[in-house]
């Protein structure tokens, strides 16, 4: 049986993938074929992303403050960003142990001369999970 509802779902969430995908692709191409080093590819990206994510889960993990601020300031909207920088103002060690775990993936995004903003990379996610 044809139900419009669910094609039209269909056809969101193909148009959603696709989107996310041109989108993930652009920034591939965006990366300067004079440094083609193997590093800069989306998978050297993606792989460097899910290296500081897990490091950053874990160690927010062990750190229940920094873990509460910032699951705190993700409903305080445009407030949220402050909080989140009051809160390691405060805790200046915090913040070194985070810049430390995301140094590979600001290497990688200086050295290929590419920013992929953590909107795009959501984008992908949401539509790798439809």
């Amino acid at each position: 049986m044809y139900t419009p509802g669910i094609a039209v779902r269909r056809g969101f969430g193909g148009a959603v993938v696709g989107g996310a995908l041109l989108g993930l692709a652009a920034a591939t191409i965006a990366l300067p074929t004079a440094a083609a080093q193997p590093q800069c590819t989306a998978a050297a990206l993606s792989s460097a992303l899910g290296t500081v994510s897990a490091q950053t889960g874990q160690y927010l993990s062990s750190h229940p403050g920094a873990n509460d601020a910032v699951t705190n300031a993700g409903g305080q909207g445009a407030g949220g960003e402050a909080a989140i920088r009051n809160y390691f103002v405060a805790h200046p060690q915090e913040w070194a142990d985070l810049q430390r775990i995301a140094q590979p993936l600001r290497a990688l995004r200086q050295q290929c001369q590419v920013d992929v903003a953590p909107a795009d990379i959501a984008r992908l996610y949401d539509a790798m999970a439809s």
